[in-house]
């Protein structure tokens, strides 16, 4: 038996086969069932039914998976334990959706780096929904996310900021009423496969504004762009972090009706990283306190 082979095991039962478990463990579907056969002779334990097209989990195999999911996480939380409590250190993979990238999350992981030199920190981008089946999976320890409706039981999430969505014009825009403006000018969709561009169709659709669309992107550097460029106005979060793009844009209040993205760190309730996910929430909330991010500075 190795850790890695109970890996495997865990893999497959969340996953639902040895396929998908070979794509999330980066092996070959052959090496899978190798391993599992292998945990079956060791042990002399059946884990599977095999008369299946898919094999099944039997009640052994479901009661070994259990168990092996408490072995992994206490051998992966081994380190941080026996470290002295005024030590933090080890691997963070941290996801993020890509509004953070440019501001709150190069902020917070320079506090982080001062404050913990020793946690070694990989950031992985993607939107909310896909990093949560992430952390599911094991694939990363906790991502920076929008928070969206319904969020697994097994997940903590913890808020780090509330951004309020505004309308983005640029400087020379005509001075006319939000409502106006959304009817007159072509319009850049927010990415609606993101929580915040959800949000934003609904606060529409809410109140009753067919807006002219034009194109629809994912990341707000693109959007900012194309708004600067006079290719049409959007509405977007309003960053919790002022950045220096020298955009000539504005930001205009929607009402008192907006909605907020709600921006958090997210990361399983049993995480064997606790410490270390407590340290890069620590550092969010500094990097919000700070509320600027230059670069060079």
């Amino acid at each position: 038996m190795s850790m890695r082979a109970l890996r495997t095991l865990i893999s497959i039962h969340r996953h639902g086969s040895f396929r998908a478990a070979a794509e999330a463990e980066n092996l070959t579907a052959a090496a899978v069932s190798q391993q599992m056969r292998n945990l079956e002779a060791s042990w002399q334990l059946a884990l599977f039914e095999r008369s299946h097209r898919s094999p099944k989990f039997t009640p052994t195999g479901l009661a070994l998976v259990e168990e092996a999911e408490a072995i992994v996480a206490v051998y992966d939380g081994l380190a941080d334990k026996v470290r002295s409590g005024a030590e933090v250190a080890g691997e963070l993979i941290l996801g993020a959706v890509p509004t953070t990238l440019t501001g709150l999350v190069p902020l917070a992981l320079t506090q982080l780096k001062m404050s913990h030199p020793g946690i070694r920190v990989r950031v992985v981008p993607g939107l909310s929904n896909q990093l949560l089946l992430q952390i599911e999976r094991g694939q990363i320890h906790a991502a920076v996310i929008s928070k969206p409706d319904l969020l697994p039981r097994s997940l903590r999430f913890s808020k780090i900021a509330a951004e309020d969505l505004v309308l983005l014009v640029t400087e020379s825009t005509e001075k006319l009423p939000v409502l106006e403006l959304l009817q007159s000018q072509p319009f850049i969709r927010f990415n609606r496969d993101a929580v915040v561009g959800r949000q934003i169709e609904g606060w529409l659709q809410a109140n009753g504004i067919a807006v002219n669309d034009v194109m629809e992107l994912e990341g707000l550097e693109a959007i900012s762009s194309m708004v600067a460029a006079g290719l049409g106005i959007s509405i977007v979060p309003n960053r919790c972090i002022i950045e220096s793009d020298h955009l000539p844009l504005e930001r205009l209040h929607l009402g008192d009706d907006v909605p907020s993205r709600l921006l958090g760190l997210v990361s399983r309730a049993d995480s064997p990283k606790a410490m270390v996910i407590q340290a890069a929430e620590t550092a969010l909330l500094k990097a919000v306190s700070i509320g600027e991010f230059h670069l060079g500075s």
